[in-house]
């Protein structure tokens, strides 16, 4: 058993061996230059993704001129979320905190033509509604407000009889 147990550590040095030898190899003919064995700096792992964010302004839901000329209101929520409750007088966009909109969609509301653009979301810290406000205003958009107290605001102020829970 000892026999197996040198000739096991013998081709593993072997198989080490080669292999520094070839990462050594490889890194020296490189064309865009050779990796250096030691950092001269830190390397940064974990770097913040761009992400484009605009300021935005909060409103009250009895703000926003439902069924108005040229204001485009924003449902934020998840399908499942709208399930819930929705309203004809808002169009759906979900806000996916890792997904950012689709170019096919923001050229949508682009051609929408509205003048001002209301999202409203969860109602949540953070806010579904403010976070997609705030990518719509950093891609571009201009005029985009966000409703403060999400659904549950809107709800109250479109149904004044209904009990709203968040």
């Amino acid at each position: 058993m000892c026999g197996l147990d040198r000739r096991t550590f013998r081709d593993a040095a072997i198989v080490v061996l080669l292999s520094v030898v070839a990462a050594l190899a490889f890194n020296a003919l490189r064309g865009d230059g050779a990796i250096p064995l030691v950092a001269k700096e830190a390397y940064r792992i974990l770097v913040p993704c761009p992400e484009p964010v605009g300021e935005v302004e909060p409103i009250q839901a009895g703000d926003v001129r439902w069924g108005g000329a040229r204001e485009l209101v924003l449902d934020a929520r998840l399908a499942h979320e709208r399930e819930a409750w929705r309203t004809d007088r808002a169009r759906h966009l979900a806000f996916d905190f890792l997904d950012p909109v689709s170019d096919e969609a923001l050229a949508d509301l682009v051609a929408s033509n509205a003048a001002r653009v209301v999202v409203f979301g969860d109602g949540l810290a953070p806010d579904s509604g403010q976070e997609l406000a705030r990518e719509l205003a950093g891609r571009g958009m201009v005029n985009v407000f966000f409703v403060q107290g999400g659904w549950s605001a809107v709800r109250a102020v479109l149904e004044p009889a209904a009990e709203v829970r968040p």
